[in-house]
């Protein structure tokens, strides 16, 4: 299986009655009242260093993702992210894997599909490359997209994108949204006919639809684990699968899943606690109504659905309320000892058929030095032990080509 890791880049010194004073940490948050540009300026830093510690350590890919006005995860263009890691580990086995940027919201889209083809060609041909909806808060609240249209302009942007990676001769493209007299990529992508595609969500049946008719791998982002709510979404997705005639290779599902590891369970508590209970508190203080998002931006049957799984509802009202050994003990977050969270996490790879596991091991304020040595034990006691889950089994058709074949061992 491959490992990646997965970065958000949060704002890691909220104060501590933040939930309290502030209506969100999305959209409407107050630059001026909680932070500066030199500060933010280290949080990056600080996590393109990690990025290079997981890389160093041996993940297989470095993740990440775009959000705009926020202090939850703010990459407003991950493909500034990618090129500084993309020429960073030139001539390595560590993928590329832009989880990525923002379809509806870029205009026009062959914009992503240049900056993806560059990214391919710096790095090599190791760019995996993300397709995401966009969530509402960021596509309608913040870039002004009408949530109707959100999931048609996403469509559309998606052909022309293809198309344009894929075309032999320059052509015209006369969309409903998006209207060009000549598109002629330069450059074109590495990789023929064009990088893997892995398209991110939260439990959408038209995603799942969308994904299996085209034959990409689907990527579940969640942070409420895998032991609750992730087996209902993963199990209808893999039935999805199965209706469409699609095999179940765990290579089509990513997983994000929170994880923390020290020497011994009692120092992870010790170590992590107050990080963990600040990301679930803070980083996801977002207004319910947002959170369920904007009238239209589902379409009809991904909102039935979202209303009738009232778990998911009770989950993220009880957010926070519940302390560290709450989200330990449901698997929110995988914490302890090196074999505890081995243990879990090979259970859940298995349960899940994961073949893609993207963890996330800097978690709300957890400092840098705590990061590393999260990055570090992670890779260097767990990771062994999980890579050679699915090998020779399944071929991995959804990872960037040059990388394909057995396990990571080096």
């Amino acid at each position: 299986m491959k490992i990646s890791y997965f970065a958000l880049n949060p704002h890691r010194e909220l104060p501590e009655d933040f939930e309290k004073r502030y209506h969100s940490v999305w959209v409407d948050v107050p630059w001026k009242e909680l932070t500066d540009a030199r500060r933010y300026g280290e949080y990056y830093n600080w996590t393109l260093d990690e990025h290079l510690a997981a890389a160093r350590a041996g993940a297989d890919g470095l993740c990440s993702n775009e959000h705009h006005q926020n202090a939850y995860g703010c990459q407003p263009n991950p493909s500034l992210i990618g090129a500084i890691l993309a020429h960073a580990t030139r001539g390595s086995k560590t993928a590329i894997v832009q989880i990525g940027s923002t379809l509806p919201t870029t205009s026009p889209p062959i914009r992503i599909a240049e900056e993806y083809a560059m990214l391919d060609s710096i790095s090599g041909g190791r760019l995996v490359a993300g397709m995401p909806l966009g969530l509402s808060m960021d596509a309608n609240m913040a870039y002004g997209v009408p949530p109707i249209e959100q999931r048609d302009r996403y469509r559309e942007a998606h052909d022309l994108i293809k198309r344009a990676w894929t075309a032999e001769e320059p052509f015209a493209w006369n969309g409903k949204y998006w209207q060009l007299p000549t598109v002629n990529l330069w450059p074109r992508p590495i990789q023929r006919p064009h990088p893997p595609v892995w398209i991110p969500g939260g439990g959408s049946s038209s995603t799942w639809r969308f994904v299996a008719e085209n034959d990409y791998c689907y990527c579940f982002l969640s942070y409420f684990g895998n032991k609750i709510g992730a087996r209902k979404v993963v199990d209808r997705y893999w039935e999805t699968l199965e209706q469409k005639g699609r095999d179940r290779n765990p290579y089509r599902l990513g997983f994000l899943q929170l994880v923390t590891v020290a020497e011994t369970d009692a120092r992870a508590e010790a170590d992590y606690a107050r990080h963990i209970e600040y990301f679930y508190r803070k980083g996801l203080h977002i207004p319910f109504e947002w959170w369920m998002a904007m009238p239209g931006q589902q379409d009809y049957q991904s909102l039935v659905n979202s209303l009738r799984q009232t778990e998911f509802v009770e989950l993220y009202q009880s957010l926070k309320q519940r302390r560290y050994r709450d989200f330990v003990d449901d698997q929110f977050v995988i914490s302890g000892s090196p074999a505890t969270v081995r243990d879990q996490l090979l259970e859940a790879v298995r349960s899940l058929r994961i073949g893609n596991l993207m963890v996330l091991l800097q978690i709300g304020s957890m400092p840098h030095e705590l990061t590393l040595k999260n990055i570090d034990l992670f890779f260097r006691e767990v990771a062994p032990h999980l890579r050679e889950v699915w090998d020779g089994e399944w071929d991995n058709h959804w990872w960037p080509e040059p990388l394909r074949g057995g396990a990571r061992r080096d």
